[in-house]
């Protein structure tokens, strides 16, 4: 038979998958299993809100919750145009300084003292958790009753010492209601804040103190140049999250004074309230708290800046 007529050869069968590919690419999907969950939880409960208050934002909104159209910036205009927005702002930003700055001051020495070694630290250490651990609106509630003008501790016990003539309505004048409520704020913040200090000094190796000492440095120098360098990271992380925890704070405010007289004593967070429930101006209340999301956005990339800058220099 000539080459012409020679049957060809059937093609060989394609080779089946090799079991390595498909455990592969399982492999390579596993880590959705791990991942999803999280990622579906972080959705529904960030994103989504996120998304949806912005959207109102930008929508015209009824008294009875009822969306009538986009409004455009029209609520952000008429947020800004709000006489006691500008009052507002400012006491927040007091509020917010004051309280981190106090409480991150109070807390270096409460580490500094749970640090060193003295009889009934760990009792110390205990009690210190009680303000954090108890509920933020009990304590709050409380300290309310406390500087209550007629039958609070406070007046009883400053008017037995000689120091009042008269029992002082703490929580009528908003300088003082503002103080009074800061000093809460301090008293629920020291705990965590102490304890995250605490956490950072005991991380520093003793040999650097040694060193320092052979070197002749003394205690306040050893502390300015040595203690407080080394403790920068927890020091950023402690201020931070003091700095968004304190702006979103609500039940102290609200259960001291409710923002009042008026608006006297409002922060942001209970200044939206207020326009939400109060004004029924739910797209005015939708745009500030859009505003307030800015505000904790732009804190939280201050310090995801810090906190790369420290892992570049080190």
């Amino acid at each position: 038979m000539s080459a012409a007529g020679a049957e060809r050869p059937a093609p060989a069968a394609p080779a089946p998958p090799s079991p390595r590919r498909g455990r592969g690419r399982w492999r390579a999907l596993e880590p959705l299993l791990w991942l999803g969950p999280a990622t579906l939880l972080i959705l529904a409960m960030v994103v989504w809100p996120v998304v949806e208050m912005i959207r109102t934002s930008l929508t015209r909104v009824s008294s009875t919750g009822q969306s009538q159209g986009f409004a455009g910036v029209r609520n952000y205009t008429d947020l800004f145009a709000e006489g006691d927005l500008p009052g507002v702002l400012l006491r927040t930003l007091v509020w917010v300084v004051g309280v981190v700055t106090v409480t991150v001051v109070l807390s270096l020495g409460l580490a500094q003292l749970l640090n060193s070694r003295f009889p009934g630290r760990r009792l110390v250490r205990w009690a210190l958790i009680v303000p954090w651990a108890s509920s933020v609106l009990m304590t709050a509630l409380i300290w309310r009753w406390m500087l209550n003008n007629f039958y609070g501790v406070v007046n009883r016990l400053l008017m037995d010492l000689g120091v009042l003539d008269a029992p002082v309505n703490w929580l009528a004048d908003p300088g003082q209601a503002l103080v009074a409520m800061m000093g809460v704020a301090v008293f629920v913040s020291l705990p965590f804040t102490s304890f995250v200090l605490l956490a950072g000094l005991q991380s520093i190796p003793a040999e650097v103190y040694e060193a320092a000492r052979v070197d002749g440095a003394g205690p306040l120098r050893g502390y300015l140049g040595i203690t407080l360098p080394l403790l920068r990271p927890s020091l950023v992380v402690a201020a931070i999250i003091n700095v968004i925890n304190v702006f979103n704070s609500f039940p102290i405010i609200w259960a001291m004074t409710r923002g009042g007289p008026g608006f006297a004593t409002d922060t942001t967070t209970t200044y939206l309230y207020k326009l939400a429930f109060d004004n029924q101006s739910v797209g005015e209340s939708a745009a500030m708290a859009v505003v307030n999301f800015g505000l904790v956005l732009a804190v939280v990339l201050v310090y995801l800046r810090v906190v790369r800058g420290q892992e570049d220099t080190a």
